[in-house]
């Protein structure tokens, strides 16, 4: 294992720490590089959970992907696209330096919890928008192969958490900047693949944020894997009591996920 950090871009409350494989032990992967997990934290676009980062990391590691955590911008400064541009900027830098990293440029995918899950998957539909490319100067493609959304902030009306789209957006309730961060409204035709799950009981962020955006996902044509559990709340990352949360019925969902990412990526150690 060879850990390293990196700014993505040059603002001093970025950054990316990363997991990489050096050596590869079986014969099988002599031939090819390793696919890739960049992970955004959740935390209302206010603090970065602790628990969404080294634990989702580590299954991810051990299932031969390396593995990346953005610790992106909060508060006043998550408005105006930072959190996306530096998300945007750390799978260029992922893909520039691919060789050194080892990891395959056509198997970057993005991994998100809560409001992380919001900042993942607005790079899956703002890759390619016109607001997005104006603010994103780097000559790199931006879009993530696949999306991994964990119980994410997705919408903008009624079922929106309005902590993290306030935000993120910058704007008051039921403005037009506001609403745009809404992303089941942007999900288009080049929207990359999608897992998803989210808990049927989530108070805090209510689980139509998951379905909206997988309907919306279906409209498009867009393959997608969902998983609605019937218990658990919110905030429950790998659901083992290393994030205190000791629910092995849900903590199926990280096996499922890698299963998933394996036959996107056509991987298999």
């Amino acid at each position: 294992m060879k850990c390293i950090s990196f700014k993505p871009q040059c603002t001093p409350e970025c950054h990316v720490d990363g997991w990489i494989h050096c050596v590869n032990h079986s014969p099988e992967m002599l031939q090819r590089m390793h696919p890739a997990v960049i992970i955004c934290p959740g935390g209302g676009y206010e603090f970065l959970s602790d628990r969404e980062m080294d634990p989702v990391a580590e299954p991810f590691y051990a299932a031969g992907y390396n593995t990346f955590v953005l610790h992106y911008s909060l508060g006043a400064e998550a408005a105006d696209l930072h959190p996306l541009i530096q998300l945007a900027s750390t799978v260029a830098y992922i893909r520039q330096n691919s060789e050194e990293l080892f990891t395959d440029t056509n198997a970057v995918s993005v991994c998100g919890f809560s409001a992380g899950g919001h900042l993942a998957a607005s790079l899956g539909v703002f890759h390619d928008d016109p607001a997005f490319l104006k603010a994103y100067s780097l000559p790199c493609n931006p879009r993530p192969d696949a999306m991994i959304l964990c119980y994410p902030v997705i919408t903008s009306d009624e079922f929106a958490h309005v902590g993290s789209i306030s935000t993120v957006s910058g704007a008051s309730v039921g403005t037009e900047t506001y609403r745009w961060y809404g992303l089941d409204q942007h999900v288009h035709a080049s929207t990359p693949p999608a897992f998803l799950w989210h808990a049927a009981d989530d108070t805090v962020v209510p689980v139509e944020n998951t379905l909206k955006f997988a309907s919306a996902l279906s409209s498009a044509n867009i393959p997608f894997e969902l998983h609605i559990l019937p218990e658990g709340g919110h905030g429950l990352s790998v659901c083992t009591s290393q994030v205190d949360k000791n629910l092995p019925y849900n903590a199926r969902w990280v096996q499922w996920c890698i299963a998933w990412l394996n036959q996107q990526f056509n991987f298999h150690v």
